[in-house]
């Protein structure tokens, strides 16, 4: 046990910007998801459970493939 401990505060650094990064992409794919209707497949459920469960990679498929147009016309 103490040499999990170990290990963990060594790469800790590493960590703590890794844990940042995916909190605000998360965060801000969330707000996306949450205030814009059009998206070019699925639907609002769909993307919040994306975002949140593939915790990195939810948020960039979403910025990526997810988001619909949002020229209002």
């Amino acid at each position: 046990m103490n040499n999990n401990w170990q290990l963990f505060t060594k790469y800790l650094p590493i960590f703590i910007p890794v844990i940042i990064l995916e909190l605000v992409l998360m965060i801000t794919a969330l707000i996306h998801v949450l205030r814009h209707p059009h998206y070019r497949f699925g639907n609002k459920v769909l993307w919040i459970i994306i975002v949140v469960v593939f915790q990195i990679i939810g948020p960039i498929v979403y910025f990526a493939f997810g988001r619909g147009d949002d020229s209002r016309g």
